[in-house]
């Protein structure tokens, strides 16, 4: 099997090519601009790939309420585009999505399915989802993959756009106490874990949309505090609502995915978000491999 990684140069897209090694070929957005499909075509049709994998999105959520239009073309016209030329190529075609495209339903307090009516809240949440049906209608042979609040190591280096364990991290170390908010419901995901599902899956030929996390529920101050826990950091988190914490773009009050569908195919567990963020600490001890 031989993977071509689009959005190569993100955490989660770095992860995968670590990896995989010599069995995978990365672009990054120069590379395989997902708007240009002529360079699409170029890329897919010389790698001598078996299967797509697509991280690339446009991931600035408070940023897309103002630039709606290239929020939409990046994860939902982008994603149209790559859908076309994997099935005119016979590809499989793996499409990284998101949580977000939850949260209308504000008292939501069990974990959503993959059945689930979707309902984003956000420009971002919406041009997400778009891009999930444009894969699922045009791609025969998709997985669509929604996670959430993804952390790797490679936001270290710089490459994507941070995470919020580094981000808690360096705050930690910067100041005595911090306020965040406690009323947001997700489930943080390693993407070392999400990457090894991503593997697994694209195995079998159990194609469909599937919902895959580190297993348990927190917030954000819950996940702050565990972070400064195992950090040894004795930074102090005063838990606020969102309401004290206004944003551009809203947030999905209850988002934790119910993952049973992905556990089912691949006969495992995932592991829970406290194990992974111990795991991904301890590796921070550890140098960066190059």
């Amino acid at each position: 099997m031989r993977y071509g990684v689009v959005g190569a140069q993100g955490q989660l897209g770095s992860h995968l090519l670590q990896m995989l090694d010599a069995e995978a070929v990365g672009w990054n957005h120069s590379q395989a601009n997902l708007t240009d499909v002529a360079s699409l075509r170029a890329v897919l049709s010389d790698a001598a790939v078996n299967v797509v994998i697509n991280c690339a999105a446009y991931n600035q959520v408070d940023h897309a309420e103002s630039e709606p239009a290239t929020a939409y073309d990046v994860n939902a016209l982008g994603p149209r585009n790559l859908a076309l030329l994997c099935e005119e190529l016979r590809l499989p075609l793996v499409h990284i999505s998101t949580d977000y495209v939850f949260g209308l339903d504000g008292q939501r307090k069990q974990p959503l399915c993959e059945d689930d009516p979707p309902g984003p809240i956000s420009a971002y949440g919406l041009s997400k989802l778009a891009g999930e049906y444009f894969v699922r209608s045009i791609c025969t042979r998709h997985f669509v993959i929604r996670t959430c609040g993804l952390y790797g190591h490679a936001a270290r280096r710089g490459a994507g756009k941070g995470n919020f364990v580094e981000t808690m991290l360096r705050l930690g170390h910067e100041r005595e106490e911090l306020r965040v908010v406690d009323d947001q419901h997700c489930t943080p995901t390693s993407v070392a874990d999400l990457a090894e599902v991503l593997i697994r899956l694209t195995a079998t030929e159990a194609y469909g949309l599937y919902h895959v996390t580190n297993s348990g529920e927190t917030t954000w101050a819950q996940l702050a505090q565990t972070i400064f826990q195992l950090a040894g950091l004795s930074t102090r988190v005063v838990p606020i609502p969102t309401a004290e914490y206004p944003t551009k773009a809203r947030r999905p009050a209850y988002s934790v995915l119910d993952c049973s569908r992905v556990m089912a195919v691949l006969g495992k567990p995932i592991p829970s978000w406290e194990s992974a963020l111990e795991r991904y600490l301890a590796e921070r001890e550890e140098p960066l491999a190059d």
